[in-house]
């Protein structure tokens, strides 16, 4: 039998319009779609494809075993590291030797800092293998910071951020151009050792090139501690024939080199003479809609004409599985869940260029999601033109609207949804608004409830509760409804087990008057009456 073709397919910098047609083509013809992704992600790479997959394809994710700064020893990282590489290449040879055709997907370019290099490694020599190239990051930033790499003879070089300090000292030394790739954690070093060669001033941060939520700096700019993975310097090579970069003099040509620290929702630095001949902005139409809990069937129709009509559709990667799938005119723009001004940002942004832009949210974008971040931008908004953009918010089901709905009646009376997310509201006002709500007898919705970074909040929670409810209270837990794997669970509150808990799930805790009904074979019906007390 036939064994399937690998395909290494580099996917470019971030923008799904960057994107080779050639690997448009083997993306779109694979049967599997393997990724590398961190815990719980989705991954750039998929983000970046999501308006070309077809929901028939294989999505295969290959979890990093770590991420951010290497451990220390005695970890041994190497070993853990081809251990993990070891297994992802089992992983694809099942598939292969069914004869599945297998895309691995690879920001930039497969074979420059890919990791795609590591399958290609232990699969070329047993597969039939097509590697495809892809605009790497180093020309998207070039791109970004609006400034050419090299001029004429120059030469450009390109160096790893993770090389110790004094080696990065003696190889920049006398550079002409360069680019200086995972930064990360490394930034502060980097910075350090440009400013001591004095090449700090023509250096240039770029953050996520071609990106929703781009940056472009000069590097007095930059926060060292924020700094991703995802981020370079350029240091490009010293125009010539009287053309002025930066603070660089030369002919008696001198520039300003005042720019600020930009986003993706302001423009790049350009000339003033230049900016000032940009035809006026024409507004456009903004809607952000909340997508339900997942199942296409409990999408609005609205909303889904919303989608329709959108030339341009924002939202946090899994929410924009939700959305689609999309045309090939549409542009799908995705960033990580905790970007949500940026998301908002861009979205007025887009909208006061005239574009047609939708925001999306799981649920309903009104309950924690992007309503609210789409209002606070505008309250503040830097641009007048924004709030003459047409808005308009379009409801969804909310996850506790789904999971009540499983369960049977459990928000019959009254109730309230409350967050345990402290990203952005301490502890103490979350355990205060816990204690109010036992103390008022009400059904509870909590979202949110338990993340990796805050497992104990959990237990702490259930302990306020438990200080005034019975210990039988009948409890709804509730993940991925409406999704294909959803899975519903009723228990008692002296019963729950926080394990069972996690960020993708909705707790429902019960009143006093919040009852079950068993049913054969079948979890049983909760429901709080209308009624309470004597009236």
């Amino acid at each position: 039998m036939a064994t399937g073709r690998l395909y290494g397919l580099g996917v470019g910098p971030g923008d799904p319009e960057l994107i080779t047609l050639k690997a448009l083509r083997y993306l779109q013809s694979a049967q599997v779609v393997a990724y590398y992704a961190a815990p719980q992600r989705p991954g750039h790479a998929l983000t970046t494809v999501l308006p070309y997959l077809k929901p028939e394809q294989i999505r295969l994710p290959l979890i990093y075993p770590v991420t951010g700064p290497k451990p220390q020893p005695p970890y041994d990282y190497e070993g853990e590291m081809r251990a993990f590489y070891d297994r992802s290449a089992a992983r694809l040879a099942e598939y292969l030797d069914a004869g599945q055709d297998v895309a691995v997907l690879c920001e930039g370019d497969p074979f420059f800092y890919g990791s795609f290099m590591y399958l290609h490694d232990r699969l070329a020599g047993r597969y039939p293998t097509v590697v495809v190239p892809g605009v790497c990051s180093i020309l998207a930033a070039a791109a970004a910071a609006g400034t050419p790499l090299v001029y004429r003879d120059q030469q450009f070089q390109v160096f790893a951020a993770t090389l110790p300090e004094e080696t990065l000292i003696a190889r920049l030394q006398g550079v002409e151009a360069a680019a200086i790739m995972k930064l990360g954690s490394h930034f502060a070093k980097v910075k350090r050792v440009l400013e001591r060669l004095g090449l700090d001033g023509r250096a240039r941060y770029i953050e996520r090139a071609s990106m929703s939520d781009e940056q472009v700096c000069r590097l007095d700019e930059v926060r060292p501690e924020a700094v991703p993975y995802f981020s370079l310097i350029l240091i490009p090579g010293k125009p010539w024939q009287g053309v002025c970069l930066g603070d660089e003099t030369m002919d008696g040509c001198r520039v300003d080199n005042s720019v600020a620290c930009q986003t993706a929702e302001y423009a790049m630095h350009t000339p003033a003479d230049v900016a000032s001949q940009r035809p006026a902005l024409q507004t456009g139409r903004l809607a952000v809609l909340g997508l339900g809990p997942g199942a296409p069937e409990l999408m609005a129709p609205a909303v889904r004409e919303e989608i329709e009509q959108a030339q341009d559709i924002i939202g946090y990667g899994p929410y924009l599985e939700l959305a689609g799938p999309f045309r090939s005119d549409q542009r799908v723009l995705g960033s990580d869940n905790r970007e949500e001004l940026a998301r908002a940002r861009l979205a007025l942004k887009l909208a006061a260029q005239g574009r047609q832009v939708a925001v999306v949210s799981s649920g309903d974008a009104g309950v924690f999601g992007m309503a609210a971040a789409v209002f606070e931008v505008l309250d503040e908004a830097p641009d007048p033109v924004w709030h003459q953009v047409e808005l308009r918010v379009l409801p969804g089901i909310s996850a506790a609207q789904a999971v009540a709905a499983r369960a049977g009646a459990p928000l019959g009376h009254d109730f309230c949804v409350l967050s345990l997310s402290d990203n952005l509201k301490p502890w103490p006002v979350i355990a205060r608004r816990l204690e109010y709500a036992a103390l008022a007898d009400l059904t509870i919705a909590l979202y949110n409830p338990r993340s990796k970074a805050r497992p104990h909040q959990f237990a702490e929670a259930l302990k306020i509760l438990c200080a005034h409810r019975h210990p039988y209270t009948p409890v709804v837990i509730g993940r991925d409804v409406g999704r294909r794997h959803e899975s519903l669970l009723v228990t008692a509150l002296a019963a729950l087990d926080p394990e069972a808990v996690d960020m993708r799930t909705l707790v429902i805790i019960g009143s006093s008057h919040t009852r079950l009904i068993s049913r054969p074979d079948a979890t049983p019906w909760v429901y709080t009456p209308r009624w309470y007390g004597g009236s």
